[in-house]
């Protein structure tokens, strides 16, 4: 014992301000380098083997339980995160960070602190990366309150959508999460990703509020000069930092003798036309690599037709989930399981 815990215990609370750093990210730009959970994942395979030495071989009923836990802990929490991953429940940098509370948290740990030890609860089965999740779990399922609290004191609330979504005017898209919770046919839960949309205006080299000034120029694909990197539509961390997003402004054109997205005289471009490829869309997704989130040529023109008519819209701005789990895993390492504790305080376990 090293007065407050062992050392691999310890050494296992780094994850403390890892995992906040990176909620701080996901709720700024929905984005985590993978580089972070390298770093965790080689700390926790070399303390899962320091501590396995001490229970190799399986001699007492103790050491054949701590072989059991992390068996749970490995071979079921990763598949399910992976799972989980594949059927579009979490996010990349949440299966990521499961995984490697499967290796570097199998077990539950101990601290003293004056007198008292923590976890104040722990369950039967043990297996602390369950915990997290359950807690993560649960903690997610207040956002929908937190939601339509919101909603209602900015006046804005609607059931059920309000649970759900928030509205927002479209001059904030440009640094918005989520996706677009309408169509021109009214409400969906198959929007525009809001990242496809920020792609589509850095491949024009367009700003929201060009798109938004001339919509019927515009629409017509011969419009579209030249064409510029898209990138992945992540939020600029200028933008979440109190600087300038540069979908807010021209900073996107390379050439400055470019008129963004200009190709040619297209003020007179009759509004009424019909077009082959309205607004190029799919011409844009042919360009690129993969679906832009899913989005195809009628989902992207719905979603550009909405945000030149609207004022507002509504959107579905998803849950940052490592922010969940970060509260989740700070109190499994303070009180243990949330789920657990219910269910014994109603007598259930």
């Amino acid at each position: 014992m090293f007065g407050i815990g062992t050392l691999p215990d310890l050494l296992r609370l780094v994850v403390l301000p890892v995992l906040a750093w990176t909620a701080v990210r996901d709720v700024r730009t929905r984005r985590v380098p993978n580089v972070v959970w390298y770093p965790l994942a080689a700390l926790g395979l070399v303390l899962l083997a320091w501590e396995l030495l001490g229970h190799l071989p399986p001699e007492t009923v103790l050491d054949r339980l701590y072989l059991i836990r992390v068996g749970v802990s490995v071979c079921f929490v990763v598949p399910l995160s992976y799972l989980f991953w594949r059927l579009g429940g979490f996010g990349g940098a949440d299966a990521k960070a499961l995984m490697v509370f499967a290796v570097l948290l199998p077990t539950f740990p101990s601290y003293v602190v004056a007198g008292t030890e923590f976890p104040l609860a722990a369950t039967r089965l043990g297996v602390f990366s369950m915990t997290i999740l359950t807690n993560t779990v649960i903690v997610g399922l207040a956002y929908p309150l937190f939601l339509a609290a919101r909603n209602l004191a900015d006046g804005e609330f609607e059931f059920p959508i309000s649970f759900v979504g928030r509205r927002v005017s479209v001059g904030s898209l440009s640094a918005a999460h989520g996706r677009l919770f309408e169509s021109p046919e009214g409400i969906t839960r198959n929007g525009l990703d809001l990242d496809a949309l920020r792609m589509y205006l850095r491949w024009r080299g367009l700003t929201l509020a060009d798109l938004r000034s001339d919509p019927d120029a515009l629409r017509d694909p011969d419009s579209i000069g030249e064409t510029f990197d898209p990138t992945d539509g992540a939020v600029h961390r200028a933008a979440t930092d109190g600087g300038t997003s540069p979908d807010l402004d021209d900073e996107d054109a390379v050439d400055g003798d470019t008129d963004a997205g200009a190709g040619g005289d297209t003020a007179a471009a009759d509004p009424d036309a019909s077009f082959d490829d309205p607004w190029g869309a799919a011409r844009f997704l042919d360009s690129i690599e993969g679906t832009a989130y899913g989005t195809s040529p009628e989902k992207l023109r719905g979603g550009l037709e909405l945000v030149t008519t609207r004022e507002s819209v509504w959107i579905s701005p998803g849950i940052p989930f490592l922010v969940p789990m970060f509260v989740g895993l700070v109190v499994a390492f303070v009180y243990g399981d949330i789920l657990f504790g219910v269910l014994g305080a109603l007598g259930i376990v």
